[in-house]
């Protein structure tokens, strides 16, 4: 049981990770936030996602940490990844894209960043969830 909580905190903590501070280092700049070409609009919500998933983040780390909590934090922290694969798949719906104005596209052996760190990070935290639910069917 102690192997598997190390995993599912290492589960979650990539997760986090991921969307607490890779996303707002790679977002907070020219082509997100301080984007020329987005709307005051637009921006406000960008800013408000970046702290909302942040602050998640933090309260996921503090949960699994201290709290040895797995169920409400790799929920959580499935809600957050999850959104953005729904959000990508549904793109054409509603006009989004992850390319840049340019055209480029930042992909890791071809498939989309996102769709690529957010993949694992929910595949991860499932298996986390299956875990706790394993060890917990027992008891």
């Amino acid at each position: 049981m102690k192997n598997n909580l190390v995993l599912q905190k290492t589960a979650i903590t990539f997760s986090v990770i991921l969307y607490a501070i890779v996303v707002p280092y790679l977002e907070i700049n020219t082509t997100h936030v301080f984007n020329p070409d987005w709307t005051p609009h637009a921006r406000i919500h960008e800013v408000w996602q970046l702290f909302t998933n942040t602050s998640i983040g933090i309260l996921c780390l503090w949960l699994i940490w201290k709290k040895r909590e797995v169920l409400l934090s790799s929920t959580l922290s499935m809600v957050v990844t999850g959104s953005f694969l729904i959000a990508f798949t549904l793109q054409d719906m509603y006009g989004g894209s992850m390319r840049f104005l340019d055209g480029s596209e930042k992909t890791i052996l071809g498939i989309n960043i996102g769709v690529f760190g957010f993949g694992i990070a929910f595949i991860l935290l499932v298996i986390s969830l299956m875990m706790y639910f394993k060890n917990n069917k027992k008891a």
